[in-house]
């Protein structure tokens, strides 16, 4: 995102298909970043997702989710991008799907590093003609070009 000097890589976004449920969904934008370097356990990412999934649900309305995960095995903080025109039910409180996912990956005690990407994405995300731009992409190239204007 251009805009926050925050770089998604162009691996790390995901067009998701119709009818995918929340681990569905979460699976794919895993399997998205799972080979990144700075994720030295692929298999504990995932557990380590679905395991924070579990604990409650990070829909927090307006469309968007954010997934997230402090763990060890992430050593450089790194996001995922997933775009679902469908949406995908997070169990959000406004009840509503989540059509933009953003996982973020970062290392134990980032706790101030997090937050500040989060309150970054949050604030592009508010933006609604991007929100509406991302939504009608449908390839990670044209999702990375709306995010690098």
């Amino acid at each position: 995102m251009a805009q926050l000097d925050i770089v998604i890589p162009k691996e790390q976004i995901v067009i998701l298909p119709p009818g995918l449920d929340k681990s569905a969904a979460l699976d794919r934008l895993v399997d998205a970043m799972a080979g990144n370097p700075v994720i030295t356990d692929g298999a504990a990412f995932r557990r380590a997702v679905f395991e924070r999934e579990a604990v409650m649900s990070t829909g927090i309305g307006n469309g968007v989710a954010v997934p997230h995960v402090r763990i060890a095995e992430v050593t450089v903080p790194t996001l995922g991008l997933a775009v679902s025109a469908e949406g995908v039910d997070f169990q959000a409180l406004d009840n509503r799907p989540a059509h933009i996912l953003v996982l973020f990956a970062t290392p134990v005690g980032s706790e101030k590093t997090y937050l500040a990407m989060l309150a970054k994405v949050m604030l592009v995300l508010r933006n609604r003609n991007l929100y509406a731009s991302l939504l009608s992409c449908h390839t990670p190239e044209e999702v990375h070009a709306v995010l690098n204007r």
